[in-house]
Order: structure tokens, then sequence, then C-alpha cells
């Protein structure tokens, strides 16, 4: 009787832990599918928002769009007249529908075919040049080059006047427009009254939204729209320009030149005896392009056509195979033929400056190495002589490189008293000397409060030749026997 107690007891125990298992089993299987299914929902979730951050991006496209078309209804004039410089003709049309095929690559377009206007914020309908220079601009999230840029092109060219510099600001926010507008006109007064200087941008309606844009090349979409807008940029700025001058150039808002580039371009462009389509200025990008004004119709419409395909240098590739490549002969041959459509000049005659690029986020740091080299020795060998400074060279670049023409000298830290002294081997007769500081890349890198001083070695020789060449003893001795010829202060 006790042995069935006990298998009763047993029995109700093992009975009891079966139970517990199962239970426990059964609570952790409903766990791990509940973990399933908090999993599933998180990763549903993520894809739902996903997609409406998408929509979103869409809907503001949109809305951009809708809000551009409205202002373009609302809009009673197209050029704000009141803002505008001399008798420029309002009727300027761009007549984009009437190179063939354009309403098709630009269908957004076609409800505007009679009213495409520049909006010209100041000019002087300037026509007849030698030289059109085109320079589009567009926001920049950091630094803005464009007045550097102007600068530069307004310093190198001082003796010339045949020619006229277009800034087109590439958007379609007013208030921006017009804040650049004041900026370069406050900056270059002469330049606008005289005609050489017109501002203008495009009417509102003149982009397209970029929605839906197709990715190509592994580019983002931003990357994609940024390039896509350029090729329109292109295109506007050269259809403008098309019928002011005899050649265009093509620029970039941060960019420098190098003095008497324009004379230089113009003799060359007119020594050539080929049927070129461009010449070179610049091995970068798209800066230093020189065209043929009367080849900008047939270059813009190739551009619109491809504009949202590929960036602005590989369609102009893609055009120059199209008119003079023969697809029955190899790679190497087509690039031959190639050179006879586009002609590089060297050295080239301008450098890009810009860091921050127009494309949100990205730096760049594209030099042309071809920038201001000789094409031979401008000056004779400095005689031979000891060099003594107190300036400190930044690493490498010692003033013996300067001197003796194989580079330049680069100081740090200079302060008041350093100085550098040359000493000639032999006695010379010098008739006149150079001095030459800074650069155009870093324009504040220069000699500024120095003074030039001479050591005669016979003294008496010195001044019995100044009155013979009939100067004046108007020079200032030194406590070590130099004598001041020469200074350039900044105060």
């Amino acid at each position: 009787m006790r042995f069935r107690h006990w298998s009763v007891f047993a029995l109700l125990t093992l009975s009891a832990f079966l139970s517990l298992s199962w239970l426990r089993a059964e609570w952790e299987r409903r766990i791990g599918n509940g973990d399933k299914i908090y999993k599933n929902q998180i990763l549903k979730f993520k894809e739902r928002l996903s997609i409406l951050q998408e929509e979103n991006e869409k809907r503001t496209l949109e809305l951009s769009d809708a809000l551009n078309k409205i202002k373009c209804i609302t809009s009673e004039r197209t050029v704000p007249a009141t803002e505008l410089e001399g008798d420029m003709n309002l009727k300027t049309s761009l007549d984009f529908m009437k190179l063939s095929s354009l309403s098709y690559h630009l269908p957004h377009l076609r409800a505007h075919e009679n009213s495409i206007y520049p909006n010209v914020i100041f000019g002087k309908n300037r026509t007849g040049v030698s030289v059109v220079m085109g320079i589009p601009t567009i926001k920049r999230e950091k630094q803005n080059y464009l007045l550097q840029t102007l600068d530069s092109l307004f310093q190198m060219s001082k003796s010339e006047e045949d020619f006229l510099v277009v800034v087109f600001v590439a958007e379609v926010d007013e208030a921006y427009v017009n804040d650049i507008a004041k900026m370069v006109k406050d900056r270059f007064p002469q330049e606008v009254n005289s005609g050489i200087l017109e501002v203008i941008s495009p009417p509102v309606f003149y982009y397209p939204s970029f929605i839906d844009i197709k990715l190509t090349f592994g580019d983002s979409e931003s990357r994609v729209r940024w390039r896509s807008k350029q090729n329109l940029d292109y295109s506007f700025l050269m259809l403008y320009a098309h019928t002011k001058g005899t050649f265009y150039l093509q620029l970039e808002d941060d960019i420098i030149a190098k003095e008497g580039y324009l004379m230089e371009m113009k003799n060359f462009a007119l020594t050539q005896t080929t049927d070129w389509i461009v010449l070179e200025f610049s091995k970068l990008g798209f800066i230093g392009k020189l065209f043929k004004t009367e080849d900008l119709p047939l270059i813009v419409q190739f551009l619109i056509m491809f504009y949202k395909d590929k960036p602005v240098d590989w369609l102009l590739d893609h055009l120059f195979y199209v008119k003079i490549c023969n697809p029955e002969r190899d790679h190497v041959h087509c690039e031959k033929q190639k050179q006879k459509l586009r002609i590089q000049y060297k050295p080239s005659l301008f450098q890009h400056v810009g860091v921050y690029s127009s494309l949100p986020g990205k730096m760049q740091y594209l030099l042309d190495t071809e920038f201001l080299k000789q094409n031979g020795n401008k000056f004779a060998p400095n005689p031979p002589a000891n060099l003594v400074t107190t300036l400190k060279a930044y690493k490498e670049y010692y003033l013996e490189n300067a001197y003796l023409r194989k580079g330049f000298f680069w100081a740090i830290s200079p302060k008041a008293g350093d100085y550098i002294l040359i000493h000639f081997h032999k006695p010379l007769i010098i008739k006149e000397y150079l001095f030459a500081s800074g650069n155009l890349q870093h324009p504040g890198d220069m000699l500024i409060n120095t003074i030039l001083e001479i050591l005669p070695e016979n003294e008496a020789d010195y001044f019995s030749n100044l009155l013979r060449n009939g100067s004046k003893f108007d020079l200032k001795a030194t406590n070590n026997g130099f004598f001041k010829i020469d200074g350039y202060q900044v105060t």
C-alpha cells in the first residue's frame, strides 16, 4: 500500500514537471514568435518611412515647380525695366523654340515659347565685340568667388575694351538674384556704366522640375540634378551671347586669369587655319573654352537633347565624335581626328581657385598644372652672387630657387627689420632691376613696406656718374654705407 502511495506521488510529481516544462516551452515559443513579429513590423515601418521620405521629396519638387509657375503667371513683366541701364532691347528673346526639336526635349517651355526672355538686371545691349565671356553663378553653401573672378578678368585686360562679360545668375530666387546684382554693381560701377559688364537671370519657368530624373553612372539624385541643370545653364548663356560677338568664352565663377589673356586668345584664334569648334585655354572641365558664336546654336541643341544624360564635357566629346569620327576606324584614329576640332593652347591662361564646389557638400582641389608656365625664359639669368636672408623659408622653397629661376621663394612669419642681401661676386653696372613678389593664387603673399638699398663699390665714382647723368643727390644714406634708392610703402 505504501508502494502505491509513493507511485501516485511520483506520478503526480512527474505530471507537474511535464506541465511546467510544457508551459515554459510554450512561453519561450510565443516570446520568440513575438520577437519575429516585432522585427518584421520594424522592417515594414522602415520601408514605409523610406517611401514616405521619397514621396515627400517629390512633393517638395512639385510644390517648387508649382510656385514657379504661379510666379510666372502673376508676373506682368519679364524684365525689371526700372533697373535697366541704357536702351536694352526688352524683346531680346532667346528663340529656344526656333531650334528644331527643342520643344520635344523641353516640353515645359511649350506654353511660353513666345515669351522666353532673359531677365536683364543691368546692361547696355553691347554687341559687335570680339569676345563675349559667359560666367554662370549659383548659390554656394560657403564661399562665393564671383567678385574675385571678375577682379582678375578686368585687372588682367586693362588695355582691352573689345569684349563683354555676362554674369548669368542661374537662380529663380528674385531676392538672391538682386543681391548678387547689387554686389557686382557696387564693386564694378565703371564696368557697368561702360556696358562691358551685364548681369542676367532666367525666367522663373525656365527649369523643369527634375522629378523622376533617371540616375546614371552611379551618381546620386542630387548630383544628376546638379549636372543636368548645369547643361541648361550653359545653353541659356550661350543662346543669349551668340548674337553679341565673334567668339564666346565659357568661364566659371571661381577662376583667375593670366595677364594679357584676352590678346593671347584672340591672336591664337585668328591664326587658326583649320575648321575648329573649340579652342581650350585651360585643360580643366569647362573653363577657358572658346567657341565661334556662329556654332553656338548647334552646340546648344546637342546639349539640350542629352542634358539629363551626361555632363557637358562628355557631351561635347560626343559631338566631336559625331562630327568627325569614322565608325569604321579605330579609337586611336578617332582621337587624332577630334584634335582637329578641339585645339589645346599652352600654357593655360586660366586657373581654377575654388575649393567649395557649387554642388553642395563637395570639396574640390583642382589645379591646372599648365597655368603660368613660360614658353621661354623671359628674363636674362641673374648674375652670380651670395645670398643671405633673415626670412625663414617655408619647406624647400628657398631664396636660391627664385634667384636662380628654378622656382620661387616662400617665406613665413616676416617681421620688421628682415632683409635679403645679394652680394655680387663681381662689381656690376646695373641699368635696371626688377623685384617681383606675390602670386595670383595668393595675392596677399607679397612684399610690402619694402626698401631697396645699394652699396657702391666706389662711392666717388658712383656720385660722379650721377652728376654726368643729371641726377640729383636726394639719396638717403644708411649707417652702414648703403643708399636707399627705391621703396614701396603701404599704410
